[in-house]
């Protein structure tokens, strides 16, 4: 399946996160309260440090374009 309409970027409004606990062991959630509304994002530890590793590379980009 081909994408063929980008969605337009939010710019998020508030950052919240918790952890909830199933049967597979504990997840964390990411809930970013946006213009468009409320999202959502259940994470495991594996996706949570991908997510750190990912913030960190487009802070440095961004202070790249600072400098």
């Amino acid at each position: 399946m081909t994408q063929t309409k980008k969605a337009p970027p939010f710019v998020p409004i508030e950052f919240h996160v918790t952890t909830v606990d199933d049967e597979q062991g504990a997840l964390g959630i990411l809930s970013i309260q946006t213009p468009g509304g409320l999202l959502d994002v259940a994470l495991d530890r594996e996706a949570a440090e991908a997510l750190i590793r990912a913030a960190s590379r487009l802070q440095a980009k961004l202070d790249e374009k600072v400098s």
